[in-house]
C-alpha cells in the first residue's frame, strides 16, 4: 500500500467513526484532499476495496471499514504515553472499602466514561481466606448466601434450596458453614468439600445442594458488566432482532468471563475486533482489554465492548489507564489475596 492508499483509508476511517454512514469519494475529497479529485479518490477506494480494506453495502453507497482496516489501523497508532491523562485522576474509582465494591466501580467508570459496555474480571480467589458465611432466608425454596473474606471481598449470590428448609434451619446451617469453614482458604474448602471425609455427616446430608452451589461460587472467577444498555445507543445495534443474541451474551457470564480468562493469558493491552472474537454473537463488535497486575504477576482483566467504528486511541487509553490504576490499588493491599491464575 503506497501512501495515497494509506492516506485516503485513515481519512476514511476516521470519517466514517464519526459519521457512522457510508463515506463517499466527494465527502473525502471535499475535507480531507482539497488536491484530489473525487474520480481520483474513487480509484484509489476501488483498489482498497479490492485489496480487502473496503466493503459497499449497497451499489449507489459510499464505502465503510472492514476488519481488516481496523486493525491496520489500530497498528498504526500503538498506544503512548501521554502528559494528558485520558481520564481526570478523581473521576477514577477509589478503594474506600471492600474490594469487591471498588472493582464493581471500575467497571462502571469504564461504561460511563467510554459509553460502551464495561467488563472487568475479579482475581481468583484461591488463596483468600474466608471469614464468615451467612445464609439469609428469601422465600421457601431461595436463601442469599453471603461469603466474607478477609480481605474485605463481599460476595453474595441466591441459592436454591432443595428440599425447601425453614428459615431457622437455614440460618443454622450458615453458622454451621462459618464455624467450619473460617481462617480456611478457598481452596480448602473446595478441596474439603469436593472429596469429604465424612460423606454421612449430618450437614452433607441436610444442605448438600447448598454447599454444592456454594463450592461452586467459590471455584468461579466474579464478572463484572456495566452499561449493558450502551450497546443499543450505537446504530449499528439498532436492529434488535439482530442484536438479541448479543445482549443475551452479556447475560451469560459463564461464557464471557471464559472469554476474558482466554484473553487474560497474554499480559497487557489487547485489541479484538469482529471476526476476531471467538463468539459469532461479538463478532460485530470490538473488545478493547487490559490486564492489571498483583504483585507482577496478572490476575484479572479489564475492558470494554463496542462496535467496530470506535475512536480507537481515546477508548484504548482510557482502558490501558483504568488498568494501571487497578495495579496501583491492589499494590497498596496488605493481605495475600490472590493466588494469580
Amino acid at each position: 500500500m503506497d501512501a495515497r492508499h494509506r492516506d485516503v483509508l485513515i481519512a476514511l476511517i476516521r470519517e466514517y467513526i464519526d459519521s457512522a454512514e457510508p463515506v463517499g469519494s466527494r465527502a473525502l475529497s471535499q475535507r480531507y484532499f482539497p488536491t484530489l479529485s473525487p474520480a481520483t479518490i474513487r480509484n484509489v477506494m476501488a483498489d482498497l476495496e479490492a485489496m480487502g480494506y473496503l466493503a459497499q453495502p449497497h451499489t449507489s453507497a459510499g464505502r465503510v471499514p472492514t476488519d481488516q482496516a481496523y486493525r491496520l489501523y489500530v497498528d498504526s497508532f500503538p498506544p503512548a504515553p501521554s502528559a494528558k491523562p485520558a481520564v481526570p485522576s478523581e473521576s477514577l474509582p477509589t478503594r474506600r472499602s471492600g474490594l469487591d465494591g471498588f472493582m464493581e466501580r471500575t467497571s462502571s467508570h469504564l461504561s460511563e466514561v467510554t459509553k460502551l459496555t464495561g467488563l472487568l474480571l475479579a482475581p481468583p480467589l484461591k488463596h483468600t481466606t474466608l471469614t464468615r458465611l451467612e445464609l439469609m432466608p428469601l422465600d421457601d425454596d431461595r436463601a442469599l448466601a453471603v461469603i466474607v473474606t478477609d480481605a474485605g471481598w463481599v460476595t453474595a449470590r441466591a441459592v436454591t434450596l432443595d428440599p425447601p428448609l425453614v428459615p431457622d434451619e437455614v440460618r443454622a446451617i450458615g453458622r454451621e458453614l462459618t464455624r467450619r469453614f473460617r481462617g480456611r482458604t478457598v481452596q480448602e474448602v473446595v478441596d474439603m468439600e469436593s472429596a469429604p471425609s465424612d460423606p454421612l455427616d449430618a450437614l452433607h446430608t441436610r444442605a448438600r445442594a447448598v454447599t454444592e452451589q456454594i463450592v461452586a461460587l467459590l471455584r468461579g472467577r466474579t464478572l463484572y458488566v456495566s452499561g449493558t444498555i450502551n450497546i443499543l445507543d450505537h446504530p449499528e445495534f439498532w436492529d434488535i432482532e439482530s442484536t438479541r443474541e448479543l445482549l443475551r451474551t452479556f447475560e451469560q457470564k459463564e461464557r464471557l468471563a471464559d472469554l476474558m480468562t482466554a484473553l487474560a493469558t497474554d499480559e497487557g493491552l489487547r485489541v479484538t475486533i469482529g471476526e476476531e472474537n471467538p463468539f459469532a454473537e461479538m463478532r460485530g463488535c470490538t473488545l478493547i482489554t487490559s490486564t492489571y497486575l498483583y504483585r507482577d504477576q496478572v490476575v484479572g482483566i479489564l475492558g470494554v465492548v463496542g462496535p467496530r467504528r470506535l475512536p480507537y486511541p481515546d477508548i484504548i487509553s482510557v482502558v490501558d489507564e483504568t488498568a494501571r490504576h487497578v495495579t496501583d490499588a491492589l499494590s497498596r493491599v496488605r493481605q495475600d489475596l490472590y493466588l494469580p491464575s
